[in-house]
């Protein structure tokens, strides 16, 4: 056992050392890279995107090496496996996760990119995180040397479009800013008929082309591989606010409950037709590796895919799946589930492991989630009963928690009140399945060192409540 001043010391070494290391990060302007995981899934490159000179090739072939000797390191497999016995419900410690979002752009800065091209600054900013993964931040996500490189397609389409009007930052730039939209539904009786999902639209030109780059600058380092993700969420919610409204939608469940309903079974059918497509066309990609997965997470098990797996044809059951329906937190439960469960449902059947919530909380309609099919992981937002849930979850799921991000959006973070809180969260939920994931960071209060010593408060309580 270390001594109480021994103790002191190395703490005081840490904060020295973190200190110094930080100088390396932040300080400059914002990047315009969207940074969540809704947002990361359409690339948006075109053709004349094609083209990184031989400087930005220079930059992340060297990136791409600090990486691949990252990921060697003994620590990423004991993370990977660290994962894998949580995902598969053994007893674990506590799992911490850090993905601050657009949290990213106060860390990785204009200071620190280097690269000039369109798809050479997206693949830089990748790589910047995953050497501020692996050296500084000091959660549990692990390190890979996979470089994916994702399918170029379009947004999905249904058939009518919502006009977006965005607000700016001060440094002029969308990303990150608020927005209003126009939503196209304006008459269920006239407008549901024309609604449908079209199957995606796919340009094989830039993807086959962006395939062929990364395999010129990365091939001799990393693996890459073609990997989409071609949802964040299954949940129809979304969709259903984006096509008629959020304050529209939640007064069709009083006003036009039978609209309502028609348009939650168009979006899942759609849903399910879109599965159809790219299970038919082999487009899916396993998530039971390094993936992020549902609304903060990492996939690795060992219980995907399904014993009759065949490698040239992926299934939605052989992953992880996905849904939410965060924009109905104020829904009472009986009309969550005469409304939403019946359409959530034929989706989850879908996949081998199931997880559902993101921001909502969820211990109001529980009795009606957990019965959706084999699920695992479940959601408990900053306003979650965590006593309910503790009781609810039990062993028997993944208690995946997302604390309130505001404790790390100041210039100066009260880090008593962060480990109290995340003490006390431990000690209620020290029987159960618990991961902690810190995200929907919109900002660091510009000091990307909040996040790390959130982490290492963190990552002490975890280990102390376990040991």
């Amino acid at each position: 056992m270390l001594s109480e001043r021994r103790k002191g010391h190395l703490s005081e070494f840490y904060l020295i050392y973190q200190a110094n290391s930080m100088e390396n990060y932040g300080g400059g302007k914002k990047s315009d890279i969207e940074q969540t995981a809704l947002g990361m899934i359409n690339t948006g490159f075109k053709k004349e995107d094609l083209d990184i000179p031989l400087k930005d090739r220079e930059i992340l072939m060297d990136l791409a090496s600090s990486v691949k000797e990252i990921s060697e390191r003994d620590e990423q497999k004991e993370k990977i496996i660290l994962w894998k016995d949580h995902n598969m419900l053994k007893r674990t410690r506590p799992v911490i996760f850090c993905d601050p979002e657009n949290g990213w752009n106060e860390i990785i800065t204009e200071k620190q990119m280097k690269c000039h091209s369109r798809i050479g600054r997206v693949w830089e900013m990748n790589l910047r995180k995953e050497i501020f993964w692996g050296n500084e931040m000091g959660d549990d996500r692990p390190v890979v040397d996979y470089f994916n490189v994702p399918i170029t397609t379009e947004p999905d389409d249904w058939g009518i479009e919502a006009k977006y009007k965005h607000g700016q930052t001060k440094e002029g730039s969308h990303q990150g800013g608020s927005y209003v939209w126009d939503p196209p539904i304006k008459d269920y009786d006239k407008d549901l008929e024309k609604i449908h999902l079209k199957d995606p639209e796919i340009d094989w030109e830039v993807t086959n082309g962006t395939l062929d780059m990364a395999m010129e600058i990365f091939g001799n380092i990393l693996k890459v591989r073609l990997k989409s993700t071609w949802w964040w969420t299954l949940g129809l919610t979304l969709t259903a606010v984006t096509l008629r409204g959020l304050e529209n939608m939640l007064f069709d469940f009083y006003q036009h409950p039978e609209g309502l309903k028609e348009l939650l079974s168009i979006i899942s059918e759609g849903f399910l037709k879109k599965l159809d497509y790219l299970e038919s066309n082999n487009l899916l990609s396993l998530n039971n590796d390094n993936t992020y997965i549902a609304s903060g997470g990492i996939g690795h098990t060992e219980e995907l895919p399904q014993d009759d797996f065949n490698e040239e044809h992926i299934r939605t059951m052989d992953m992880w799946g996905f849904a939410d329906s965060q924009e109905t937190t104020n829904v009472s439960p009986e009309m969550y589930e005469e409304f939403l469960f019946p359409n959530e449902k034929p989706i989850f059947d879908r996949f081998g492991i199931n997880c559902y919530g993101c921001c909502e909380p969820v211990h109001s309609r529980w009795h009606i989630i957990k019965r959706h099919t084999r699920l695992r992981r479940v959601s408990c937002s900053p306003w979650v009963d965590v006593d309910r849930m503790v009781s609810y979850l039990g062993d028997k799921y993944i208690f995946s928690r997302k604390p309130n991000p505001v404790v790390i959006a100041v210039n100066n973070i009260d880090k008593d009140a962060i480990r109290n809180d995340i003490r006390e969260f431990f000690k209620k939920t020290k029987d159960c399945n618990v991961e902690i994931i810190m995200k929907d960071n919109h900002t660091l209060g510009n000091r990307p060192e909040n996040i790390v010593e959130w982490s290492r408060i963190a990552k002490e309580e975890a280990s102390r409540i376990y040991n």
